[in-house]
């Protein structure tokens, strides 16, 4: 049975700044029963540096130390989550403009119904509250 402590996995991801994520991912595995770990005496500090909002300080986080069994499931497991670690999961926004429309990067036909949608819940809105003022 090999064994490894979850801050020697957190050692070995890529991108430290993602390291809160994998222990957040790797407790909640181990709660859905993916694969089985177990608490051990100490803390260790996480590899991401955090900002303080106010001034340009940063500071570090501290984790439960865990251990684990090396097991096929961990390893799969291991590997689907780096992996989604390590892609982007923000989309830019692109802004609506007749360049993006051109080109393709938006749907015109879609953005055109939620335009109509958009403008006759404003009519109905609209209609709704005149004939609530009417007089009766």
């Amino acid at each position: 049975m090999k064994l490894q402590k979850l801050s020697e996995a957190v050692q070995g991801l890529n991108n430290a700044q993602r390291s809160d994520q994998f222990v957040r991912q790797f407790r909640n595995a181990v709660r859905d029963e993916i694969f089985d770990a177990a608490e051990i005496e100490g803390r260790f500090e996480l590899p991401k540096e955090y900002s303080r909002r106010s001034s340009g300080d940063t500071y570090k986080r501290q984790a439960k130390e865990m251990i684990f069994e090396l097991t096929p499931a961990y390893e799969k497991w291991y590997e689907e989550v780096t992996q989604e670690l390590n892609t982007s999961k923000r989309q830019k926004r692109i802004k609506p403009t007749l360049e993006a429309y051109a080109s393709g990067s938006l749907d015109f036909k879609t953005a055109a119904a939620a335009t109509r949608e958009k403008m006759k819940a404003s009519e109905q809105k609209g209609k709704k509250l005149g004939s609530s003022r009417k007089k009766k």
